[in-house]
Order: structure tokens, then C-alpha cells, then sequence
């Protein structure tokens, strides 16, 4: 009998606890949480004018009568869908921008040291986009969670269009001033795919050879990347049948015997280009991906009123970078230390800074009149990104 009482006692504890828990996720994570699926469909861009190319006919020679071919790009229509989950608090001057969330929403919590609540906010969204004929993948990962004196952030970022994709996690010690502005401080990890400030192809052309006489010439001669592609060079002569003048150069063709450049100039101007970045692309597929870390300070002032609101920020990476993972040689800290002969061993690996500050605000004159500004400015690496909106409303009583 006291078995079966124990067994039932433990069993109630148990199951009491399990929802105890449950109440607790459903109160930090789910509640006020919001999941979305959404998406639409446009037409893409349309060229002003028709453009056409001249084609050889088939029955005939370069001088018979050509077909003329309309070569006019013709995009797919653009679309895009996504899904996700988010809970998100707005500061008072936000409104929702719609009646529906579909992923596509800014807000400066992404961005603000601070946010409007303390807690937990998060998005998880994934999307899917084709514009003017191509396909892009993008994600945003964010959780946050804000407390009296804590900052505790972690996001992962894709924006294919604009070759953006960066994880990033970070902790700070937040220290209010009154009830309008705080400061922060703490450190910050970053990682990252895209090759900040490494150009494979420039250090290959600026290898250097020096021989036995102490005659240093470049170990790469531009032309030789044809080469290293199937490239084929041949010297021709040619003879001006009304003068009789003859010039020499080298036409060259590709691995299938077809002329693509009548000189060396020509291949240099219109082939060599795409090589260039073919052989980027392949040396930066060989590297791994990099995390680095650093410390990071931050300011964060609000006011707000119905008829005016004044929200600024800022955050500062200072120049005390460390790389944790991936190649120091291709790191950014590198990126002025290649030069002819290679990687400037003796040089000092490179510091710098990165940011990000935005403001909004917004004040009504009267009844009648309302002003607004916002914008945004950030720096990482080698990419800016900023984004401005302004304008004013005037309300007929």
C-alpha cells in the first residue's frame, strides 16, 4: 500500500514539474510568439528598348544577308517566399507595418544595443527569392535576451543578393543612466566565408623570380593564365592588301581550336577578365571559414513622446581583433601585407575598426504636421550597408 501511495505521489510531482516547465517555455518562448509563412510574386524588370546581334546566315558567307537576332534579356517573374517564427517587441514610435508579418519586417532590435522590453525576443526565418532571373537563399537566425544590467545576442545572416553571410554572437555588461540612456561593453565573436581583403589573383601576379644573376622578373606573366585554362596562343601575320604593310600578333584560342581574340590586347580586355575571377573563386573555395573575436562598446539613448521621439544608437568594434579560426594569412589582418614576392612576412598584421550607428526620429508640428528621419550605417569589414527614410505627412482637418 505505501508503494502504491509513493508510486502516486511521485507521479503527480512528476507530471507537476513537467508542466511547471512547459508553463515556463510557453511563458518565455511561445507566448506572444507569432509563425508566419508568407510570400509573393511580381513581374521582373523589362528592358526600355529591344536589342538585336547580327548572325551569319547558314546558306550562306559573312557578306550574305545576315539574320537578325533579337537578343533582348526576357527575366522570369520575380517571387519570393518565406517562414519563420518570431517574437519581437516594438518601441512605441514602431507601428506594425501591416496586418500580417511576413519576414521582411526591419526593426531596430536587430540592430539597437537595447531593446524596447526585457526578456527573450527571437526570429527564425528562412526565405526563398528569384529576382531578374536569379535564385537567392536567405536566413535570419536572431535571439536576444536583454536585462537590467545584460546584453546576450546571437544572429546569423544571409542576404544572397548583396553577398552577405555572417554569424555573430556576442556578450555585454549593460549599465542603465537614468531611464532614457545605457551603455554597454563586452566581446563579440564573428564568423564569416567571404574572403575579406584577399585577392588570390593579385598575389599571383605579383609573385616574383630572381635568378642566379640577381634579375627579378614576375614569376606569372599575365598571359600565362590563359594557359593554365586551355588557352592556346599563335603568332600571325597580317598583310594590308591595299598597302602591303604587315603587323604582327597572337591570336588565341581556347581548348577547342575556336579563335576567341584576334590579339593579345583583345584577349587581355574581353577573356582575361572572367578567368581572373575564375581563379578567384577557386582559390577562395579552397579556404575554410574564419571566426574572429574583439571588444565591443555600445551607446543606446530613447525618448519618447506622442509628439516627439528621438531614438539613437551606436556600436563600436574596437581594433583588437583575434582570429580563432580559419587561415591568418588570408585573414583581413593581411589584407595590405601581400605584395610583389608574395606575403611581407615583416609587416604588422593590420587592425581596424568596424561600426554601426542609426538614428530615428520624429516630431508633429500642430495638429496638421508630422516629420519623420531614420537611417541606419554600418561598417563590417569591407562592406557598407546603410539605409535612409524621410519625408513628412500633413493630415486635411
Amino acid at each position: 500500500m505505501k508503494k502504491l501511495i509513493l508510486s502516486v505521489l511521485l507521479i503527480v510531482l512528476t507530471t507537476t514539474v513537467q508542466a511547471q516547465i512547459f508553463k515556463e517555455i510557453y511563458k518565455d518562448f511561445v507566448k506572444y510568439g507569432t509563425v508566419y509563412a508568407a510570400g509573393d510574386i511580381s513581374n521582373s524588370i523589362e528592358a526600355a528598348e529591344p536589342t538585336y546581334f547580327l548572325r551569319t546566315n547558314q546558306d550562306g558567307s559573312i557578306y550574305s544577308i545576315p539574320d537578325v537576332v533579337d537578343n533582348t534579356p526576357i527575366y522570369p517573374f520575380d517571387f519570393r517566399y518565406g517562414f519563420g517564427i518570431r517574437k519581437l517587441a516594438r518601441f512605441d514610435y514602431e507601428r506594425k507595418p501591416k496586418n500580417f508579418y511576413d519576414g521582411t519586417e526591419e526593426q531596430l532590435v536587430f540592430s539597437a544595443p537595447t531593446s524596447a522590453v526585457t526578456g527573450l525576443e527571437y526570429q527564425f526565418h528562412f526565405e526563398k527569392e528569384r529576382w531578374r532571373g536569379e535564385d537567392f537563399t536567405n536566413h535570419n537566425f536572431f535571439l536576444k535576451h536583454t536585462g537590467k544590467y545584460h546584453i546576450v545576442k546571437v544572429q546569423s545572416r544571409q542576404v544572397d543578393k548583396i553577398n552577405l553571410n555572417f554569424n555573430s554572437a556576442e556578450v555585454r555588461a549593460r549599465l542603465p543612466i537614468g531611464k532614457k540612456f545605457s551603455i554597454s561593453a563586452g566581446a563579440i565573436a564573428r564568423g564569416h566565408e567571404r574572403a575579406y581583403g584577399y585577392n588570390p589573383i593579385e598575389i599571383w601576379l605579383n609573385e616574383q623570380t630572381t635568378d642566379e644573376n640577381g634579375y627579378t622578373y614576375p614569376t606569372n606573366q599575365w598571359y600565362a593564365l590563359g594557359f593554365e585554362y586551355g588557352y592556346s596562343d599563335h603568332f600571325t601575320t597580317y598583310t594590308d592588301q591595299t598597302t602591303g604593310e604587315e603587323t604582327q600578333d597572337w591570336i588565341w584560342k581556347d581548348a577547342d581550336g575556336n579563335q576567341v581574340a584576334s590579339s593579345d590586347l583583345d584577349f587581355r580586355e574581353s577573356i582575361l577578365p572572367g578567368l581572373m575571377n575564375r581563379f578567384n573563386r577557386e582559390a577562395w573555395d579552397e579556404l575554410d571559414s574564419w571566426v574572429e573575436v574583439a571588444p565591443i562598446i555600445g551607446v543606446d539613448f530613447y525618448h519618447y513622446k506622442r509628439d516627439f521621439w528621438f531614438h539613437g544608437y551606436a556600436n563600436y568594434i574596437l581594433p583588437y581583433h583575434r582570429y580563432i579560426k580559419g587561415d591568418e594569412r588570408a585573414s583581413y589582418l593581411n589584407r595590405n601585407n601581400w605584395g610583389k614576392g608574395g606575403l611581407i612576412l615583416d609587416n604588422e598584421l593590420e587592425q581596424w575598426v568596424d561600426y554601426s550607428f542609426g538614428a530615428s526620429l520624429g516630431t508633429k508640428l500642430g495638429k496638421n504636421i508630422g516629420i519623420f528621419v531614420e537611417g541606419e550605417y554600418s561598417k563590417m569589414w569591407d562592406s557598407k550597408f546603410y539605409q535612409t527614410t524621410f519625408g513628412f505627412n500633413y493630415t486635411f482637418k
